[in-house]
């Protein structure tokens, strides 16, 4: 890939992701409030639903600039060739590290989002200067290991990487069904986020936090807010589909 397409596919993907995220973001919302401790009602309902916008409308583009740089940076020193049984494995080791590297910015921007989700009442800025007054940055990397995981299982589920390099209807289902697996590691995100300070949760084990939404709400509480995780990737993958390739063709 020349320079010019490296970076207008860059470009394209970083535009196409703030797309997706703000389209979408009404069931985000509902997801995460659906998945949060005090349950949906008490975390808002249906009121304020684009509460924590902000957050996500910053982190986008360099959350989606920065797996990418890393994505095609690694999968072009890893030994690929033609073998069919090769390609996939540096598919999957080049999205990993790639996600490894994206959530850097994504940890925090998902950590004040949700948080501004769940109180509609206070503002994005408010949050975060909270977060860093009582937790420090290390407050805004919680659930770091959660949601690298989360990630990565989601990639290797459908055995490539996940944005721009499938078809859309093809993503759709392959997206839906990797949502839907994955649901209970975005529940656990979702809680150890959410926790307060000291508590349990808070210490970012995704194991104990799992264990716990399992004694306390069993299959159901593992699977909060599937429908919503599923009707979003599943039409993320048309929306970043058709705008990547219009953003990209234009750029060219």
């Amino acid at each position: 890939m020349e320079p010019r397409e490296s970076w207008a596919a860059l470009a394209a993907g970083g535009v196409a992701g703030v797309c997706v995220d703000l389209i979408l973001f009404p069931l985000d919302t509902v997801k995460t409030r659906l998945q949060s401790p005090q349950g949906f009602r008490k975390a808002g309902g249906f009121r304020g639903i684009y509460a924590g916008v902000p957050s996500t409308a910053i982190g986008s583009f360099p959350n989606a600039a920065a797996f990418f740089i890393t994505y095609e940076n690694v999968k072009s020193v890893l030994p690929h060739g033609s073998s069919s049984y090769l390609s996939p494995a540096t598919h999957m080791v080049a999205a990993s590290l790639g996600e490894v590297v994206a959530c850097l910015i994504r940890v925090p921007s998902e950590v004040i989002k949700q948080r501004a989700q769940v109180s509609p009442s206070s503002s994005t800025l408010r949050i975060l200067s909270h977060t860093l007054y009582h937790e420090g940055i290390q407050g805004l990397y919680r659930g770091y290991k959660s949601t690298v995981l989360r990630e990565d299982l989601w990639s290797w589920k459908q055995g490539h990487v996940v944005d721009s390099w499938q078809t859309a209807v093809c993503g759709a289902f392959a997206g839906g069904f990797a949502a839907a697996v994955t649901t209970p590691l975005d529940v656990a995100k979702t809680r150890i986020m959410l926790a307060k300070a000291g508590s349990s949760n808070a210490s970012g084990n995704v194991l104990a936090a799992l264990g716990g939404i399992w004694r306390t709400q069993g299959l159901s509480g593992l699977f909060a807010g599937v429908v919503p995780r599923m009707a979003a990737i599943s039409l993320g993958g048309f929306i970043f589909l058709g705008t990547y390739e219009k953003t990209r063709q234009l750029l060219l």
